[in-house]
């Protein structure tokens, strides 16, 4: 079946917040993490069923979705999970705030390397526990595992990890996460794995490896995020869950959640189970598509004089080292020129700027001629 992806899709008046934050502007919104693409054909034909059946009651994971999420992480990634693994939730991002909040106690510290999603740097404030920031050892995205041991105090107690990592694109290696399984090892540190992105990797060299997969220790200690909600488009539906292999985690995370968080909705369930069931061919599609439109960003900016990047192994978005422009926000300044981008500040890097590729070409190429400008 042929995929449009060049179709462009007006998202104007949809109430869009990647849109709607220069409405009335000659802006491009290539800032957010959503595409311009419809979603699935699939996606969309169980979504129409389900509207058809007219009742949105109160509803709990289908079965379906269980044995689907459950077969998927077993093919993608070899990794045999349990049923009652499965935490569902109504967003990723809530998964990491209570997973802040579970771990530990107030004053107590949790570590992150940065650049990295602004919500990583959120979360421990709002749990009432320290922030510890290590600066990531290049711009493409490897760890620096001397700061990290520098940084480690008796009082972390948790690590957040980005894996493919947002914003630098970075598929890390088995080497570098059995490094770091055996740090959180040493210092007795939870894990808490944001892999929203696994499912989008460019290069097919790499594959992702599951930090809980690392062996039973590092499962015991890890609380893995995931998501389809970056892969197939239907971040506004509202459905992630965390895989928690150790009981005694999980019960703790569940406790925090209890009353705070409402479950996902019966939409949310029905994207999620036609995404990972029934949407491979849709899949494989994008994932060429992304390469493509990752190539053409890469190329503008080697001849750019003034932006640099590494060439992002996964994920739709592009890290810009913007510093050569010699303006103290680098972001006003592509808006200037007619593209909107997200500030490398909110990611703990000043001078940088995260693109977002997941859109038609023809947008690309005119936000690249606009960016030419800077």
């Amino acid at each position: 079946m042929h995929y449009d992806f060049d179709e462009p899709i007006d998202r104007r008046d949809t109430a869009s917040d990647k849109w709607d934050r220069f409405r009335d502007r000659d802006i491009l919104p290539m800032w957010v993490a959503d595409m311009d693409f419809r979603a699935p054909p699939a996606v969309l034909d169980a979504l129409h069923a389900r509207v058809d059946h007219g009742v949105f009651g109160y509803t709990s994971a289908p079965d379906e979705l269980v044995d689907a999420t459950v077969a998927m992480l077993r093919a993608s990634h070899g990794w045999q999970v349990e049923p009652e693994w499965l935490v569902w939730l109504p967003g990723l991002v809530p998964g990491i705030h209570l997973t802040a909040a579970a771990v530990g106690g107030r004053g107590d510290a949790v570590m992150t390397s940065t650049p990295v999603y602004p919500p990583f740097r959120a979360a421990p404030a709002r749990a009432g526990r320290e922030r510890i920031e290590v600066p990531l050892a290049a711009p493409d995205g490897r760890i620096d595992f001397d700061r990290l041991e520098a940084a480690v105090t008796e009082r972390t107690r948790l690590l957040l990890l980005c894996n493919p990592q947002n914003p630098t694109g970075r598929v890390y290696r088995s080497e570098e996460l059995e490094a770091l399984a055996a740090f959180c090892e040493r210092h007795d540190l939870v894990i808490c794995s944001d892999e929203i992105h696994c499912a989008l990797i460019l290069d097919p060299e790499r594959g992702h490896v599951p930090m809980a997969t690392l062996g039973p220790e590092i499962a015991r200690r890890t609380i893995t995020l995931m998501a389809p909600s970056k892969t197939y488009n239907i971040a506004g539906l509202g459905c992630s869950l965390a895989i928690i292999p150790d009981p005694t985690l999980r019960r703790r995370f569940q406790s925090v959640r209890a009353g705070f968080l409402p479950g996902v909705n019966a939409l949310g369930f029905t994207a999620a189970l036609a995404a990972w069931r029934d949407s491979d061919d849709w899949h494989d599609a994008l994932i060429d598509y992304l390469r493509g439109n990752r190539d053409r960003v890469a190329a503008a900016i080697a001849g750019h004089p003034r932006l640099h990047m590494a060439t992002p192994e996964a994920t739709y978005l592009a890290w810009l080292d913007a510093r050569e422009l010699g303006v103290d926000d680098p972001a006003a300044a592509a808006e200037a020129v007619g593209v909107g981008l997200s500030d490398g500040a909110d990611f703990g890097a000043p001078g940088y700027l995260r693109l977002n590729f997941g859109c038609p070409r023809a947008t690309l190429e005119e936000g690249l001629r606009r960016l030419a400008r800077l």
